[in-house]
């Protein structure tokens, strides 16, 4: 056996000038390869240089070593029996460990480097510690099984050094831990006690009298008084109650203490009422209760019809089918609305009254609105020309003339506009024709004559667009109306009255009789949304607009009507045409005398033309969005409540030329709405500051003698 004072001795000629180290540790070579190097060993070292314990160590163990070159520093090892091969590798993992280095197998070799960067290394993976020493630096990955690992991690984080490594994967709930594979051991076993299932079970309680949205309220009410109250009694974890109200029946979580507490107080309160009969108010969030008390009152009829069925007759036994009248269940129940707070007075017995609180629950729901916006696109261009000759040539004998169908272009109508003009009589101007009319003549000898040449052009060109918006409810009809009332005149009477005994008959007061319609944008729409984002539309469109007509005083006015009536359906945000007309007309007209308006050029004194080139191309779109929760309807409202608020200060921007200090009204920011709450401008005029003269230096007495006397 190898004495430890001789090892020391020759570990201590490694400390001495360089040739002696070097023979020293050609000596101590020699001596640890001898046949006895095999035997255990006792090893004691003062502040020897870690570098002469890695050779050691390399001789005894037959291990190969890298050194990494910041490996430095002097180690003491105090033995006091003798160690084998293993043993001595393990206190020499030890030694590393303790002056912060590490030795990672790479292969046939060793690295030793300093235990900070060790992680980084290809250092081994283990499942488990069996066959590596407790202070060889190890990996190791911990599946988490009851408890979520980003949990644990905080907990264990003071348990790992600085050098070591600690991180959870949530996706497969694991930890990846580090370290030595003594502390990678310890935290495994910590975990294991942590990573335990639950203690608390889930049992369900049923119902038979009470309803249990109702007891669980009562008990939530009840719990949380008790831990308000001593604060110490929730430092477990609190029970947990929900309510199944399609079973009526309680689940019950938590320790076993408090399950039984809560179940005995749910065994009191599930007792049956007194009377045979029970009145609850139920108040309605989003239906409407008038409409509702009339489904109520016919689902009632049913369950009580059936509920006395079901009863057993007096007499008979509890197992064999009622056979109870429907009416005397059914006057047990009886469904009022108050409309004044929306809410429905249900007198029934409880079985009835948990069943109709379930179909008010699944019918008061929120219904999603749809805003619907329909875009009607006109454009029309319309071109007109006319040209033609009258003439009119009189003599002492005879008269001859051309008198075309051209309207009031006509040439006794314009010959008598010019008499009547000539004399100063013309009062109508409602008859003068439309264009350009050159009349040549001389009515004041003879034999008179007169040439009348018409000619009218004309381009008229329209394009409208109307976007008439309208936001509803599901299943709800709206309309909008945007337009005038125009005067239809629909008949006229005179009365007659006689004057004292004769028979004539004087004229009364004449008058009219007249009926008014609206002209304009007409919407009417009804939506009802599908399974998912489909809109099924019930839609009526109006578009109707006063045509000028010189008939109107005389005929009434003239209406241009486009109307759609129509039932679509359309996905949510899709535009969709609703239909149109695309209209293209040319219309030609000739009015001439027979074979003079024919003959070639000479024949065009005789004749009378016009042309009329119509084209019209009319679309109506619909484009409806549903709006299925507040935030939606607050977006496309502050959408169009920007642009209203843009076009104003646009608007603003133009200065009024009669009143320049006048400023055109503009809408509040959203910010502002929402810091005032109100849309309206409510605040005061801002009045100019008032001139205040300096006062005088002695005060004069007031008008009511209030002065300085």
């Amino acid at each position: 056996m190898i004495q430890s004072h001789w090892l020391h001795k020759r570990l201590a000629l490694l400390q001495l000038r360089p040739a002696r180290r070097a023979l020293g540790a050609l000596l101590l070579g020699l001596a640890l390869t001898l046949p006895v190097a095999a035997a255990p060993v006792t090893l004691n070292l003062k502040d020897a240089e870690i570098s002469a314990l890695v050779e050691s160590m390399s001789v005894l163990t037959g291990k190969n070593f890298i050194v990494d070159p910041r490996v430095k520093g002097r180690v003491t090892v105090i033995s006091s029996k003798a160690m084998d091969e293993k043993e001595l590798y393990e206190v020499f993992l030890a030694v590393l460990a303790v002056h912060g280095f590490a030795a990672i197998p790479n292969g046939k070799v060793i690295k030793i480097v300093p235990a900070a960067g060790a992680k980084q290394e290809n250092i081994p993976t283990v499942d488990q510690r069996n066959g590596v020493e407790p202070d060889q630096i190890v990996t190791r990955v911990i599946q988490v099984q009851n408890v979520s690992a980003a949990q644990i991690v905080p907990i264990l984080r003071p348990l790992i050094p600085p050098q070591g490594h600690l991180a959870a994967y949530t996706p497969t709930n694991v930890l990846i831990i580090s370290d030595t594979a003594a502390n990678v051991e310890r935290i495994a076993s910590i975990i294991a006690r942590v990573d335990l299932a639950s203690n608390e079970e889930v049992e369900i309680v049923p119902l038979r009298h009470a309803a249990s949205a109702e007891i669980v309220r009562v008990l939530t009410a009840l719990e949380q008084s008790r831990v308000k109250a001593d604060p110490t009694a929730a430092a477990g974890a609190p029970p947990r109650m929900v309510a199944d109200e399609r079973t009526n029946s309680i689940l019950l979580s938590g320790d076993k203490a408090s399950r039984v507490r809560l179940r005995t107080l749910i065994s009191h309160l599930d007792t049956p009422v007194d009377s045979g009969g029970n009145t609850q108010v139920v108040y309605l969030r989003y239906a409407k209760a008038k409409n509702l008390m009339t489904v109520l009152q016919g689902v009632s009829k049913n369950l009580s019809s059936e509920a006395a069925r079901n009863a057993p007759i007096p007499g008979q036994a509890a197992g064999a089918p009622g056979g109870g009248s429907s009416s005397s269940g059914a006057s047990l129940v009886d469904i009022q609305a108050d409309e004044a707070t929306n809410s429905l007075v249900i007198t029934a017995p409880p079985e009835l009254i948990r069943s109709l609180r379930t179909v008010i629950a699944q019918l008061d729901v929120r219904r999603a609105q749809v805003l619907v916006e329909a875009v009607i696109a006109e454009i029309s261009a319309e071109k007109t020309a006319e040209l033609g000759v009258q003439w009119v040539v009189g003599t002492n004998n005879a008269v001859g003339f051309t008198n075309l169908n051209t309207g009031n272009s006509n040439l006794a109508n314009v010959l008598a506009l010019a008499l009547k003009a000539n004399s100063g009589t013309l009062t109508d101007t409602s008859l003068i024709p439309q264009g350009l009319h050159l009349g040549v003549g001389d009515f004041t000898e003879g034999n008179p004559f007169g040439v009348l040449i018409s000619a009218l052009a004309k381009d008229a060109d329209a394009n409208v667009l109307s976007t008439p918006t309208i936001v509803t409810l599901d299943n709800e009809e709206a309309s909008i109306i945007v337009g005038q009332d125009v005067p239809f005149v629909t008949g006229s009477y005179t009365t007659s009255t006689s004057s004292g005994s004769s028979t004539a008959s004087q004229i009364g007061n004449p008058f009219q009789t007249i009926n008014r319609e609206k002209v304009g944008i007409k919407l009417k729409v009804k939506p009802q949304i599908n399974e998912g984002n489909a809109v099924k539309l019930e839609i009526s469109q109006e578009v109707s607009n006063v045509v000028p007509s010189a008939n109107a005083a005389s005929q009434g006015p003239t209406l241009n009507t486009r109307e759609i009536k129509t039932s679509v359906l359309v996905e949510d945000g899709q535009v969709l045409v609703l239909g149109g007309l695309i209209d293209d007309k040319l219309d030609e007209g000739a009015s001439k005398v027979p074979l003079l308006g024919d003959v070639p050029i000479l024949g065009n004194l005789f004749r009378y033309r016009n042309t009329t080139k119509l084209k019209r191309n009319l679309m109506v779109f619909l484009h409806p969005v549903i709006l299925r929760d507040p935030g939606q309807g607050t977006l496309y409202t502050s959408d169009k409540y920007s642009y209203i608020r843009d076009q104003q200060l646009a608007a603003r921007t133009r200065e009024v030329s009669l009143l320049p200090e006048a400023q055109t009204p503009v809408l509040k920011t959203p910010a502002e709405v929402k810091a005032q709450g109100t849309i309206l401008d409510t605040q005061p005029p801002v009045a100019p500051a008032p001139v205040v003269s300096p006062p005088p230096s002695t005060p004069a007495p007031t008008e009511f003698g209030f002065g300085d006397r």
